[in-house]
């Protein structure tokens, strides 16, 4: 639909007083290609920083995520190479912040800095040890996405799926859901199969999340949800975030996706289990176009044009209320009941 200039003022006013939060990005694997491989430095500031400001952005849940060049022998060593980048961007950029809880992620909003949340987008850096999970969670990674499209020693990918062979956690996956309960992690089930979902929902009474995810029932495609499993994480008093990816809004292939498009998808969810479950999860992939595995343009085309979702979301029936939910309350709330 076409934004109206009341619409787009109303939709800036409001996004401009919200907090804002992304559950999933990959900054960290940007900022080691950018600095370890071509050497460069102050990439969040040239690069990022001025559109983080103009989006509003409070929030960044960024992913240790694995190129496959990368596995396996060099997954643990690259894993701590993107967080040595990460803290040379610290050092160079304090309107940048690790945050390893909500009281520190209120702090940093309170002091005009931008805070960082780190997660595992597939544990390929533990290997089958448990033990490393301690080490990443004393360096800052509060969240665990078990998988990404690979099998690893925790569980199957979607990928593996498609082939035929998927199936769900593995007793070393059922082992790292338990310390990662007891450490105080959240885990996030986007990439998991059907099975995997299955062994989450069963073997963890807390919630989860599904960081970014869209409506299976609208696109029918793996990394999406069913109705089913919407409710299961509902249920648990978890959140899913909006993937702007088109692959996940629409499977026809006759030009961009649209935000309007995406915010279809919210509407359904929240149809089916409320607004209060739903988040933001963009996963802007438009600098990783090309590498093997990356599907799809975005909808939105970064963060200082997340302000179109905010009015599509007001467009499609969500009241102002719900909406500030949507933008990053609702994740909030979530962190706080899984992180503290």
């Amino acid at each position: 639909m076409t934004i109206s200039p009341e619409l787009a003022e109303r939709a800036h006013a409001l996004h401009s007083r919200c907090f804002v939060a992304d559950a999933h990005y990959d900054l960290l694997n940007l900022l080691a290609r950018k600095r370890i491989d071509e050497g460069r430095t102050h990439v969040v500031r040239d690069d990022y920083l001025k559109r983080w400001r103009d989006g509003g952005l409070d929030l960044i849940v960024s992913s240790i995520f694995l190129d496959t060049r990368h596995l396996p022998e060099m997954a643990l060593r690259r894993a701590l190479d993107q967080i040595a980048a990460m803290h040379e961007e610290l050092d160079e950029c304090p309107e940048l912040v690790l945050c390893r809880s909500v009281s520190e992620i209120r702090a940093a909003r309170a002091a005009g800095r931008i805070a960082l949340l780190l997660s595992f987008e597939g544990v390929e850096p533990l290997g089958n040890d448990l033990n490393l999970l301690r080490v990443f969670y004393e360096l800052g990674v509060r969240g665990i996405g078990l998988t990404w499209n690979r099998r690893n020693f925790a569980a199957d990918g979607l990928k593996v799926c498609r082939k035929g062979t998927g199936g769900g956690l593995t007793d070393f996956g059922a082992e790292l859901l338990d310390e990662a309960q007891r450490l105080g992690m959240y885990v996030d089930v986007s990439h998991l199969t059907d099975e995997g979902f299955s062994d989450v929902l069963r073997l963890s009474g807390r919630p989860f999340i599904a960081s970014h995810s869209n409506s299976r029932a609208l696109t029918n495609v793996a990394r999406n949800l069913t109705d089913e499993q919407l409710r299961a994480i509902a249920g648990r008093g978890g959140v899913i975030g909006l993937n702007c990816a088109k692959a996940f809004i629409r499977l026809h292939d006759d030009g961009p996706a649209t935000a309007s498009e995406l915010a279809v998808h919210a509407a359904h969810i929240k149809q089916v289990v409320g607004a209060k479950h739903l988040c933001l999860g963009f996963d802007f992939c438009s600098e990783f176009q090309g590498t093997p595995g990356v599907m799809g343009q975005d909808s939105i085309d970064y963060y200082d044009h997340a302000w179109e979702l905010t009015a599509e979301l007001l467009a499609h029936g969500f009241s102002e209320e719900e909406t500030e939910g949507v933008l990053g309350n609702n994740l909030l709330n979530f962190l706080k009941k899984t992180i503290g």
